[in-house]
């Protein structure tokens, strides 16, 4: 049993015993005791006073007496003012140790019923996965998990951006500048030959502004009757009205980067459960805006593009419709939104997008609400900060950006290069020293990227990453390999691992205290949709217990009981870091 059960109610009978009375809410306040101070949770008695008719110290100290005498899980108390600190047996953490260990899927929850989706990745179909999409993938997938692991049905989606304006430029630079080249004819990845002609676009559309402006032609102007943007927008209405010379360009080189991008999702241990494409859905959008006009919702400018007034909710005018006809962003994802929920009637929607889309969503809400789904409310929308490099931000226009399959192959090259500088791997096969690498490389970047909390921009630094004595992936990975491997030199002697009930070192509770928090790290981080909470857990475990490693004899204990007790402590560990990372979507490997 749970310490704040057992407090719980261990107070209700002291109340009854003592003042006659309980309190109205129930349960109780019980929350971890604040470092500072002795004691593993801690009361806040200020609502009891009204029931005590007593000072808050006096109440906390009849109230610590009284539980002290009747609960044997509970050793000691100090009242600090209105707060009454209570310290748990060795007897209690010793039963906790034992419950982890018959608790097959600790941590987890029972069914609760409810179906999650997760948006998340929904790249665009005019260049290779970057480095921002590295931290969209990982958060989505993470989150997935982290759900699933809460008791939710988790459906992991993925919405396919394979159609506009960027598509076309990428499409029209091949036109012009491809000379047929395929992924076959160049080597290259096919999402990476793509985005060659979309930067490609870019600079010669520059070329034209710059040319227009040395005229004398404002720079805005220059902007929009630049030819090549002109023959973009051409190619874009071509396209919506089907045209099949368009269509066929289209379908060619999306092909070509669906493999490319299911190379890299492979590599980066992601999948879906569905995935949706702009090209499909912005139909239904384009009939929830028609029938949103034909009632009332909506308005038609003069120039015939169709908009909605949102200035009464406090945001402003929102395009909806171009005046060609022509679909935005905010149509297809009315439309995705609603195919979704017929299909799947889902109880909560996630959208892992950067929060440079805020406002994105906030307008989505507020849209699907006038058209008159209620379940818009259910929406819920993953704002995660932008990832930062040394030296600055990344610009997929410029082709300046990190892509993501350098990036891992960069992680997995230094991970090697640390690895073999060790000189530990000699009896290892290359074949396996090579799947050890990935594993230390890609734990390296997954790491990295998730303990930091999602709402927040990070600096992403490639070198940090991959230390294997600071708060990394790797330092957790070498501590897992390091309990497997005294398991397994365990297992050679026939040494048992078994809790005996002799004495507990404070080093040991102190892990025994950590591992009973991770239920509720796993509920939080459900709830807030934050992996980083996860990792930290990950972390501040591996560091207990190489602290108590340290100074701690296992597999020379003398004792065969409490050499036996130890190893239980270690199993579990293990075990608790093999299932957080696995939350993190991390491989830990058995040696290293």
């Amino acid at each position: 049993m749970n310490a704040e059960i057992i407090i719980n109610k261990a107070l209700d009978n002291a109340l009854r015993k003592l003042y006659g009375a309980v309190p109205v809410q129930q349960p109780l306040q019980v929350q971890a005791t604040r470092k500072e101070f002795e004691g593993d949770y801690t009361v806040v008695v200020f609502p009891l006073l009204p029931i005590s008719k007593k000072s808050p110290k006096q109440t906390a100290t009849e109230l610590g007496q009284a539980i002290l005498e009747t609960v044997p899980e509970i050793e000691s108390f100090q009242v600090i003012k209105g707060f009454l600190n209570l310290k748990m047996s060795p007897f209690y953490w010793m039963s906790r140790l034992q419950d982890i260990a018959e608790t097959p899927r600790y941590g987890s929850k029972p069914s609760s019923g409810k179906t999650v989706m997760v948006e998340f990745s929904s790249p665009n179909t005019n260049k290779p996965l970057h480095l921002g999409h590295i931290r969209n993938n990982l958060l989505g997938w993470s989150v997935s998990r982290i759900l699933e692991t809460y008791g939710h049905k988790v459906i992991k989606v993925n919405l396919v951006n394979d159609r506009g304006i960027h598509i076309c430029k990428s499409m029209l630079a091949w036109q012009k500048s491809g000379l047929n080249a395929t992924p076959e004819s160049t080597g290259k990845k096919g999402d990476h030959l793509v985005g060659d002609f979309y930067v490609l676009f870019e600079k010669k559309y520059k070329e034209q502004v710059k040319e227009l402006v040395s005229r004398g032609m404002d720079q805005e102007q220059a902007l929009k009757e630049a030819p090549l943007i002109g023959e973009a927008q051409s190619m874009l209405v071509k396209w919506e009205q089907g045209d099949k010379e368009v269509i066929d360009l289209w379908k060619k080189m999306n092909g070509w980067v669906y493999e490319g991008f299911e190379q890299t999702y492979k590599r980066m241990g992601i999948s879906f459960d569905k995935i949706y494409y702009e090209s499909d859905t912005y139909l239904l959008g384009r009939e929830l805006v028609i029938k949103g006009l034909e009632d009332g919702v909506f308005y038609r400018n003069q120039d015939g593009s169709v908009w909605c007034d949102l200035t009464p909710e406090g945001l402003d005018h929102k395009l909806l419709l171009r005046a060609d006809g022509t679909s935005v962003y905010m149509t297809q994802d009315l439309g995705t939104a609603v195919s979704r929920y017929k299909e799947f009637g889902f109880d909560s929607h996630v959208y892992v997008v950067g929060n440079e889309q805020n406002y994105h969503f906030q307008v989505l809400k507020v849209l699907l609400k006038k058209l008159g789904f209620s379940w818009a409310d259910d929406i819920m929308h993953l704002s995660y900060g932008m990832v930062e490099l040394p030296e600055g931000k990344m610009k997929s226009r410029e082709g300046t950006v990190v892509d993501a399959d350098d990036l891992m192959d960069d992680m997995v090259e230094t991970a090697r290069e640390t690895s073999l500088e060790s000189g530990k791997l000699e009896d290892m096969t290359p074949q396996g020293q090579e799947r050890l690498f990935s594993i230390l490389g890609m734990g390296a970047l997954k790491y990295f990227i998730l303990k930091v909390d999602p709402r927040k921009t990070m600096l992403f630094d490639p070198g940090e990453s991959i230390d294997f004595n600071g708060n990394t992936g790797p330092f957790i990975q070498y501590t897992f390999a390091r309990i497997r491997s005294i398991l397994r030199k365990a297992l050679e002697r026939n040494y048992q691992a078994r809790l005996h009930n002799q004495p507990m070192l404070e080093k040991e509770l102190r892990l025994v205290k950590l591992m009973t928090t991770y239920p509720q790290v796993v509920e939080d981080s459900a709830v807030s949709c934050s992996p980083a909470m996860v990792a930290n857990f990950s972390f501040d475990l591996a560091r207990e217990f190489n602290q108590y490693y340290h100074e701690v004899s296992v597999l020379h204990e003398q004792d065969d009981q409490l050499r036996a007790q130890r190893l239980l402590l270690l199993e579990q560990v293990a075990r608790l870091l093999e299932s957080s990372m696995e939350l993190l979507g991390i491989t830990l490997p058995e040696r290293m």
